[in-house]
């Protein structure tokens, strides 16, 4: 009996962070399939295409793209549940300082605040099909460049965890040290699409292999291993506080 109460205590302790870590496998599975039917995407749009091109585009497609871009407005924040799972958790790292978890926090705002301009640059130009072919245009480049360019804020993100990660002293570490490493190698792998703003062609443009399919892989890849990792955390966390009741 005592062995169930203890269980108990340590579920109710991290039940806040569980409900919300379990929110992410629905949101990710929903951005999937946002990314797989949005037609900007599937192929991405070239910067090479004139603004005429661009015009037509985004009048052939209007339904679909509009339909996109609500999905997403209202998936914007879903995955900020699963980072604020990681601060909670870099904030438990007691040879770290909690800088590094303010930083992470901010960073996961400014960058979703990112990707909501790139989405609502897309549904202004898609509002209007009978705009100036220019305007379109420039809101569709405005919101390339809002999606692929600012990785500032995520690799800042992923270098805080990872530095708090490595600070922390405990023999079983609340994150393991392999995922320090990944951190870094992740934001590390993001920073060429900062340079998608120079050129229109080739890997490095919006739509190329590094600063688009790389880039893409990547972030997909980080949210699941975060995931798993996070899941495991609060684990611990919960067996830990109910071995200390």
């Amino acid at each position: 009996m005592a062995v169930i109460q203890q269980d108990r205590r340590g579920s109710m302790a991290t039940k806040g962070q569980r409900i919300l870590l379990w929110t992410a496998p629905p949101a990710m599975a929903l951005f999937a399939l946002g990314f797989l039917t949005f037609p900007i995407f599937v192929p991405p749009l070239s910067p090479t295409m004139t603004p005429a091109e661009v015009a037509a585009f985004f009048a052939e497609h209007n339904t679909g793209i509009l339909g996109v871009v609500i999905l997403a407005n209202l998936l914007a924040g879903s995955l900020v549940p699963l980072f604020a799972v990681a601060a909670v958790q870099m904030s438990r790292i007691r040879t770290s300082s909690s800088v590094f978890t303010y930083a992470y926090v901010m960073c996961v705002g400014v960058g979703t605040t990112a990707f909501i301009l790139a989405d609502y640059c897309w549904g202004v130009a898609a509002f209007r099909p009978d705009r100036d072919p220019e305007l379109i245009s420039l809101l569709n480049d405005m919101a390339w460049f809002f999606f692929v360019a600012p990785v500032g804020t995520i690799v800042v993100q992923n270098l805080c965890l990872a530095v708090s990660t490595y600070l922390d002293e405990r023999p079983d570490p609340i994150f393991p040290r392999w995922y320090a490493h990944f951190n870094v190698v992740t934001a590390v792998l993001l920073i060429p699409s900062a340079f998608s703003i120079l050129v229109t062609s080739g890997p490095l443009a919006w739509d190329g292999s590094v600063s688009f399919t790389l880039r893409m892989v990547v972030l997909a890849s980080y949210l699941v291993v975060t995931f798993l990792v996070l899941l495991r955390a609060v684990d611990r966390q919960g067996d830990e506080q109910a071995d200390l009741a």
